[in-house]
């Protein structure tokens, strides 16, 4: 009896040192996932003030150079400066339609695309274009001289570049960073054996996945805009309108005979307003014409008596 019950008390003995041993082993692999997520993401924050402080030397310095440098993690990675491009200009053309024609052909020439392209009529005199092209950045210098060549004048000419060479370099630094951390939660994953520890692991892999997701897709904006360069044209026709002469306006003999019918017309008007006037005032003029001629006899006889006297 007292052989079974040291037996049982031995065994009791063990399971509560097996029960122990594998809590602080739990809890060692806690500490230990809390100890490497902040130690990576210290890795994160020093890369990113790695990366910042180096591209701020190299602007300080007044460094021209195409590449920048930068350190990340013990190795040098070397970037391309990047520079977004944007060209605004307004002319004024001959043909207007041309010179859209020509544009478009340089367009495709140099593997651009067009963004938007308007022709507004404001009269008959006045019309305007308005195109908006996406140009390889390396032909973009070339394609401005093309688009100048267009032109019988240029009014205005506007060439603007941004620098973003230390905000991709930056994201690129937090991707690194980010991929790290996602390797390191996926081994985590794979070795959690507690439902709670998989969740939290899950939650924590499912924001970076998310942050990477961001990063990339702002790297890829940036790509694009430094790849293609953005160009507005406005373009400018003054015509000068020449009225055109209908065949309808130079039928002379229709013209002749409207006008002799015109002209007879105002003669046979006249003369017969001329006979209604004088028939109808006959008496009226004939006792005007008799008091007409007393005073002219009367004149003449008091001038002859002048004469004698």
């Amino acid at each position: 009896m007292k052989k079974k019950m040291l037996g049982l008390l031995f065994l009791a003995i063990m399971l509560v040192l097996s029960a122990c041993s594998a809590s602080d082993e739990m809890s060692e692999s806690k500490n230990s996932y809390d100890e490497d997520m902040g130690d990576m993401e210290s890795t994160n924050e020093i890369a990113t003030e790695e990366a910042e402080t180096v591209m701020s030397d190299s602007s300080q310095t007044g460094d021209s150079d195409d590449s920048a440098e930068v350190s990340t993690e013990g190795a040098v990675v070397e970037t391309t400066r990047m520079i977004i491009h944007q060209a605004s200009l307004s002319v004024n053309v001959k043909e207007l339609d041309k010179a859209q024609a020509n544009i478009e052909q340089k367009v495709a020439h140099y593997g651009g695309y067009i963004v938007e392209s308007n022709v507004y009529k404001e009269d008959d005199q006045t019309s305007s274009g308005k195109m908006v092209v996406r140009i390889p950045e390396k032909h973009f210098e070339k394609f401005l001289a093309d688009a100048e060549g267009q032109a019988a004048k240029v009014l205005e000419r506007n060439v603007t570049g941004q620098d973003v060479t230390e905000q991709y370099v930056d994201l690129q630094s937090r991707v690194k960073s980010k991929r790290a951390v996602e390797e390191r939660l996926l081994a985590f994953m794979s070795k959690a054996q507690k439902t709670e520890d998989l969740l939290k692991i899950s939650a924590d892999l499912a924001k970076v996945q998310e942050e990477i997701e961001v990063m990339v897709g702002k790297m890829k904006y940036l790509e694009n805009q430094t790849s293609f360069s953005t160009v507005e044209l406005l373009m400018y026709e003054n015509k000068v309108v020449v009225p055109e002469i209908e065949s309808k306006e130079l039928n002379t003999w229709e013209k002749t005979k409207k006008q002799l019918a015109t002209s007879t017309n105002s003669l046979l008007a006249t003369g017969s307003a001329l006979i209604v006037f004088f028939i109808g005032n006959l008496p009226v003029l004939f006792i005007l014409a008799l008091i007409g001629l007393g005073v002219y006899w009367f004149v003449r006889k008091r001038l002859r008596y002048v004469k004698k006297s």
